[in-house]
């Protein structure tokens, strides 16, 4: 009897352990389920949180942001992959603070692990990164990272970049579910970014119609050409977010390019500069009437005309304003070194934005050139009527004095009516001089000095063997007579001339500049220097030539050991 009570009390134990059992399973399957469907909440919170952000970088950093809190990952990183296809051309972390990041130094560029997701876009889940075959080490103060989770995102079947995910909490490992979710957040952050760019693209192609619209209204009203180019540079420079922009310019009958005006970093040293075609960046834009980008350059070894000017610059892109044959200038952009070079939708908007306003300056010009026909044509009615009716009534005037004056008896009324006579001539000659004077065109004018001075320059490139710098500063065609443009022009081709008989130079910069009260000429190479037994006659002619105008001549030692020439000259004439 006890044997069968003790049969029945485990048989009772037995069914109560195994329902146990069930209820501790059921739980388990309950807060598995309930584990799902919090992790499929936040997944969807996330999505909507990602899609909600225009803005791009507000974007990366959200879907940055959202994929740690869904792997519960220490660290994340999302990698944007560069115009190359095989670097990072950004990368935004989360879990590394900024002092952190100070220490480890610059930011990865897509070796190792980062390099594999990069040249194998697929999931990729490791419990040890340092056991895999692409491990390529961290640097050092970088924190220890083992298990690892990366996927790539996609836009518009183009891997647009990775995301990294590196130690998950409570040192478990990434499972299926992490990755699962984890590409899931993928695609909704390619629709995300695609979404963000659009909207990016339109704003910006709103600013460039904007920057249009407000040149086109500058140069309808009758604004003055600096004033215009100055505007193309500073909205150019602001939309594109370069620290450079140059706005170059070619000179009438010669092969050279004016930098009109330049702003932001660096632009004292291309202010007045006057570049040759070959060998600038400008020059090539201009030549071949297309961009022309550069990934650095300050190194570019297409860049070797001019003096150095692009120090702690990187990527460059020069736009033609115009094209074919009416090309205009160039406006030159250029970004501090580092930063992520002009893209080809950048080029392309920034390319229309040059042709737009070409196409302002070419309406700008025409209506220019019909109000100079109309004052033409009035000049030459003024000059006809002035022919035609004032020269002929005083012409008959004075003869009919002329013959009225031989039956004047008294000799002093005589003599008045001759001197009468002799006025008429005088006055004839001078309004027939007028008339010359209104009916010469602006065409008919010699060169003026800027050009004059580049002239000389190129002509004295051959002999010196090496093209020298030439910057050009003021109003030079307008503000220097003619005689003292001919000293200018004499001396500076004496001064070259006299660099490539005698100094062994293989530099010379040229710098021409007025500012309204006096013209200055400045002439500087790296040469021997002046012997102090050599011939001295063309200096003392070149000196004589800036006394005879009121001014002086100095020729001391340059910077680098060779001669400086400074000749300057008042534009007033000189007192006696």
């Amino acid at each position: 009897m006890g044997s069968s009570e003790g049969d029945r009390g485990a048989r009772v134990r037995l069914p109560q352990l195994r329902l146990d059992e069930l209820l501790e399973e059921l739980q388990a399957r309950l807060d598995a389920a309930r584990g799902t469907q919090d992790r499929v909440r936040s997944l969807l919170e996330a999505v909507l949180a990602v899609g909600r952000e225009l803005d791009l970088e507000q974007a990366l950093r959200s879907i940055v942001e959202a994929a740690a809190v869904l792997v519960d990952a220490e660290y994340a990183a999302l990698g944007v992959i560069g115009p190359d296809g095989r670097r990072l051309s950004q990368f935004i972390t989360v879990g590394v603070g900024d002092e952190e990041i100070a220490r480890i130094g610059p930011f990865p560029e897509g070796h190792g692990i980062l390099g594999e997701l990069i040249r194998r876009p697929e999931p990729l889940r490791l419990a040890k990164l340092s056991e895999h075959a692409a491990s390529y080490g961290f640097p050092p103060n970088h924190p220890p990272m083992n298990s690892f989770l990366g996927v790539p995102i996609r836009v518009r079947d183009q891997v647009f970049g990775n995301l990294y995910l590196t130690e998950k909490r409570g040192g478990l490992q990434f499972d299926e579910d992490d990755e699962s979710v984890l590409s899931t957040l993928a695609v909704a952050a390619g629709v995300a970014i695609d979404n963000a760019r659009l909207y990016e693209e339109s704003r910006l192609r709103e600013r460039w119609l904007e920057a249009n619209a407000e040149i086109t209204r500058s140069l309808m009203s009758g604004a003055a050409q600096q004033e215009v180019l100055g505007l193309i540079a500073e909205r150019t420079r602001d939309i594109s977010g370069a620290a450079l922009a140059v706005v170059a310019i070619p000179m009438r009958n010669t092969a050279t390019l004016a930098v009109e005006l330049a702003i932001g970093r660096g632009a004292e040293a291309h202010r007045g500069l006057v570049l040759p075609v070959e060998g600038t960046l400008t020059g090539r834009a201009f030549a071949e009437g297309t961009p022309v980008s550069s990934p650095d350059v300050e190194h570019d070894a297409r860049v070797t005309a001019g003096p150095p000017r692009f120090a702690g610059l990187g990527p460059a892109v020069a736009v033609p304003i115009g094209s074919g044959d009416r090309v205009r200038g160039v406006v030159l952009l250029a970004r501090e070194s580092g930063a992520s070079g002009f893209s080809e939708r950048e080029t392309r908007l920034l390319e229309v934005f040059a042709g737009q306003a070409a196409v302002a300056m070419e309406l700008a010009e025409r209506r220019r050139d019909a109000e100079q026909i109309a004052v033409l044509e009035d000049r030459d009615r003024i000059a006809r009527d002035l022919h035609d009716l004032a020269i002929q009534r005083l012409f008959a005037t004075g003869m009919t004095l002329q013959s009225a004056g031989r039956f004047i008896q008294h000799a002093e009324a005589a003599e008045r009516v001759s001197r009468a006579v002799d006025d008429l001539d005088a006055t004839i000659k001078i309004i027939r001089s007028t008339i010359f004077g209104l009916r010469a065109r602006d065409d008919d004018a010699a060169p003026g000095l800027r050009a004059r001075a580049v002239r000389a320059v190129g002509e004295a490139a051959p002999v010196l063997g090496f093209a020298p710098s030439v910057r050009m500063e003021g109003l030079l065609d307008t503000h220097v007579p003619q005689e003292t443009a001919d000293h200018v022009v004499a001396v500076l081709s004496e001064s070259l001339a006299n660099i490539a008989r005698h100094a062994r130079a293989d530099r010379a910069d040229v710098v021409l500049q007025t500012d309204g009260d006096e013209v200055r000429l400045t002439v500087t190479d790296n040469g021997v220097g002046v012997p102090a037994g050599g011939r001295r006659s063309g200096l003392r002619n070149m000196a004589e030539r800036a006394r005879k105008l009121g001014g002086d001549m100095e020729l001391t030692g340059g910077g680098d050991g060779g001669t400086r020439l400074v000749w300057h000259a008042p534009l007033q004439e000189a007192a006696p």
